[in-house]
């Protein structure tokens, strides 16, 4: 059966797309945060202090990240879900490198990581790879779980809709 407006697959797309361009926006709008976060949490559990140039540096890497992130998270998140290769957790979890270059040209040590860590993301020496959408920023939570929800509910309709359980 096709979808049409009047049936509950085209509600739930509806709804998918709805929810995907909230977690687009909301994701745009704290990754600058996030970097900068990133970089004063993990340098002050260092028992380190920022000075002006590398607070601005963290900003500026904030800033690339927003703008070289945004698109991609975007474009993920408009592609149909059974198409998607990846999720936004995971491009957000690739972009950890922002905050990186900061910390090590402030000359921050690396953290002690466990064995999946270190093997799930071997470049993300400050063990900043967030594991929800809350750990990057709590602005996150709701549109995250909305979307996740959103995700999973047309998934379900879509397989019932093909015959399968």
């Amino acid at each position: 059966m096709e979808a049409n407006e009047s049936t509950p697959l085209a509600a739930a797309e509806q709804m998918f797309v709805q929810y995907s361009a909230q977690l687009a926006e909301a994701v745009d709008a704290v990754l600058v945060d996030w970097v900068c976060n990133c970089v004063k949490n993990r340098a002050a559990s260092a028992g380190m202090s920022l000075d002006q140039s590398q607070l601005a540096r963290s900003k500026d890497a904030g800033e690339q990240c927003q703008s070289e992130l945004s698109a991609k998270m975007r474009a993920l998140l408009q592609t149909d879900l059974d198409a998607q290769q990846g999720s936004p957790l995971s491009l957000l979890r690739s972009s950890t490198g922002y905050a990186t270059a900061v910390l090590q040209s402030a000359g921050v040590p690396e953290v002690q990581r466990d064995e999946f860590e270190q093997r799930a993301f071997p470049e993300d020496i400050y063990g900043l790879a967030p594991a929800s959408f809350s750990d990057v920023d709590e602005r996150l939570r709701d549109p995250g779980l909305e979307w996740g929800a959103a995700k999973a509910h047309l998934h379900l309709l879509r397989r019932r809709e093909a015959g399968q359980r």
